[in-house]
């Protein structure tokens, strides 16, 4: 399943053109969270080949391959998504997508075909003491792989001193690597509003509590929420995302059901987020006379770097890329990434790698359905996640 030509160094040409056959084939064979029965498969395989110990089964379809080199015990983690996103792909492409209905829009091909050849850099050329571990994680888009890993006894049975994760990121120079110590990306909450009121005919709305018109306001009243009631050094957003009735034409509705989702990156403002919604909706419904229910769930944690970790992912970017091409105090991003949950439990850095700033030559954002990564970052972090090891594992 993977190609026996030799490893040398991330920068020639030879590795460049395996990292692109494994991405490709990974983008071309996507599969959706929990479902990554075949990319599993694949990846064991080509880890395997490569001399690796690998654990499969973890979490659902999740895998963990080790390499260990010299006596020291510690051990360093870098974490590989392998899951695609239930979109259907702009027709095209050569090595566009096979199975409809899903597609690697997120670029988690690319990280793991970086994850693939820094393992086989690692395994070739050695130069570190201690133990890799190459963690291929399943369903990162819906937040669920990484504690369906650490439930199924990660940590315990492939104990790790150190994480390292990346992701790709449009809008950035190519090859470019930003990342900061502390909050990076956001938590991501869920909540569901649903306004009880008293249906009936379009023409008495005297006789109906009509909970569309209580809706409404509520969807209006919680713009004020971050506006009025969060201080503008602190972000957080709150989006209301959805607005379904089971009324007709000729009908005010009974219910209105009210869905969207906040982001922020610390549990006190997640609090005051589910307290004012909460409070919103109630005090809204109860001044027409009608009743709202409210759920609040947490879907993704803050992903919060470590900083004695990111110093030494700083360190070794700059060394691996040049310092020209590392931000090592970028701003941080709302969007979520489950790499979070994982680093509540160990010492981790999470980095962003540049995938390009034009659209079509990997400006184009992600989750869209004509979204590619750029082939041409590939070596860059394999680069970066050999360094890291090195830093992190130095031979004695």
């Amino acid at each position: 399943m993977t190609s026996k030509a030799p490893m040398t160094t991330p920068s020639d040409a030879s590795l460049a053109n395996r990292l692109r056959a494994w991405r490709h084939h990974l983008h071309r064979h996507p599969e959706t969270a929990f479902a990554e029965h075949a990319t599993s498969d694949y990846l064991a395989s080509a880890l395997e080949d490569l001399g690796y110990a690998v654990t499969r089964g973890i979490g659902g379809t999740g895998l963990v391959a080790s390499l260990t080199r010299g006596s020291s015990r510690r051990a360093v983690g870098l974490r590989a998504d392998m899951d695609a996103l239930p979109i259907q792909e702009v027709p095209g492409r050569a090595h566009g997508s096979v199975n409809d209905g899903a597609m690697h829009a997120c670029g988690h091909d690319g990280h793991m075909a970086m994850a693939l050849g820094a393992a086989a850099v690692l395994a070739e050329r050695g130069g570190f003491d201690g133990t890799v571990r190459f963690i291929m994680q399943p369903a990162e888009e819906p937040g669920r792989g990484a504690q369906a890993m650490l439930d199924d006894g990660l940590l315990e049975r492939l104990p790790l001193d150190v994480l390292y994760g990346l992701h790709n990121l449009p809008g950035v120079p190519a090859g470019h690597l930003h990342v900061r110590s502390g909050a990076i990306m956001a938590s991501e909450d869920n909540f569901t509003v649903v306004v009880h009121g008293r249906g009936g005919h379009a023409a008495r709305p005297e006789a109906v509590v009509d909970p569309l018109v209580v809706g409404a306001e509520i969807v209006l009243a919680l713009q004020t929420v971050v506006a009025r009631g969060v201080p503008p050094v602190h972000p957080a957003v709150l989006s209301c995302t959805g607005f379904e009735t089971d009324g007709a034409r000729n009908a005010i509705p009974s219910t209105v059901r009210i869905t969207g989702d906040t982001r922020s990156f610390d549990p006190g403002m997640q609090e005051l987020l589910e307290r004012r919604i909460r409070e919103v909706a109630a005090g809204v419904a109860t001044a027409h006379g009608a009743r709202a229910d409210v759920s609040y769930t947490h879907e993704f944690t803050p992903t919060i770097n470590n900083r004695e970790v990111t110093e030494r992912a700083v360190a070794a970017a700059v060394m691996a890329l040049g310092a020209d091409r590392v931000d090592g105090d970028c701003a941080p991003i709302l969007p979520s990434e489950d790499f979070g949950v994982l680093a509540r439990h160990v010492p981790a850095c999470f980095a962003f790698l540049g995938n390009g700033t034009e659209v079509g030559r990997g400006g184009t954002p992600l989750h869209s359905a004509d979204y590619d990564l750029n082939d041409d970052i590939l070596p860059a972090g394999v680069a970066f996640y050999v360094q890291a090891v090195h830093a992190e594992l130095p031979a004695r």
